[in-house]
């Protein structure tokens, strides 16, 4: 019966990769919730004036985008000190947490040498890195 429960246990790796993620999304809603009270309150400029919203709303991507004069992809890091953009980098943050989790699930099975998580793990890392690149041409990138 003790046999069955050990297996039962989460191993070291996924009680890190738990609690990094954890503290990881917690941080990004602090982030966001801080970055959203910025643009409340008009401490820096807006991108795209509060009053011209309801006009753009309905609008489809593209064209959201020509009216209001915004970059696509990774062009919103331009616009970092706008207040409307800046709770991009909660978006972001929470984004890289799988990517950093993973990384550590890296390092953790190479001390194993175990080479086929390992595996694993790099390969979802260069697939997520890939995709958030957008260098294949798909996404709004």
């Amino acid at each position: 019966m003790d046999k069955d429960n050990d297996a039962l246990k989460a191993s070291e790796e996924q009680v890190l990769y738990a609690n990094v993620l954890m503290i990881g999304v917690l941080a990004g809603l602090v982030v966001m919730g801080l970055t959203y009270l910025i643009y409340l309150t008009g401490l820096l400029p807006e991108h795209v004036d509060m009053s011209y919203l309801p006009q753009v709303w309905g609008k489809n991507v593209d064209e959201y985008l020509h009216l209001t004069n915004t970059p696509h992809g990774w062009g919103w890091l331009n616009l970092l000190m706008k207040g409307d953009f800046l709770n991009y980098i909660g978006f972001a943050l929470l984004g890289l947490m799988t990517v950093f989790c993973y990384m550590l699930l890296v390092r953790g099975y190479m001390r194993q040498k175990d080479w086929t998580y390992t595996a694993i793990s790099v390969l979802e890392i260069l697939v997520l890195c890939v995709a958030a690149s957008g260098i294949l041409g798909g996404g709004g990138h």
